[in-house]
């Protein structure tokens, strides 16, 4: 049994409330152990929590959810370009797969809403697929 952990954002937490909820549902489906389910701000806090579970060793892979909506600056592309290169950077260093379950930027809030069955089964789906790649090529 795949052991996970799943990193959700609490802003835009009527849009990520439902990713998580959707996500624990494929979770299960798929019979997935969630071992940890960890709240953070934002996306941008993602990493070092993200970090901390990956040095458990009953973490075989993390999902993070997240709905980077935009606003009236450009602040939402700088959190979702540093948050997804901070958590390439961490699932390349521990060689545990990361799923960048975060929509966004450039994304009205209708948007947020349109993707959250999608992103979240998705996110879920790619730990497994990244999961068992590594597990066939470290053979």
């Amino acid at each position: 049994m795949l052991n996970i952990a799943i990193v959700v954002s609490d802003f835009n937490e009527k849009v990520t409330s439902r990713m998580l909820s959707v996500a624990e549902e494929k979770a299960k489906i798929m019979k997935l152990k969630i071992n940890y389910t960890c709240k953070v701000p934002g996306a941008y806090d993602m990493p070092i929590i993200v970090n901390a579970l990956l040095q458990k060793k009953d973490v075989d892979g993390v999902v993070t959810l997240g709905a980077i909506i935009k606003g009236q600056t450009k602040h939402d592309e700088v959190i979702a370009h540093s948050t997804a290169q901070a958590l390439t950077a961490l699932s390349t260093k521990y060689q545990k797969p990361i799923s960048l379950g975060i929509t966004g930027p450039g994304m009205q809030e209708r948007h947020a809403y349109a993707r959250i069955r999608p992103v979240a089964e998705r996110a879920v789906e790619s730990v497994v697929k990244i999961f068992n790649e590594l597990q066939r090529i470290q053979k």
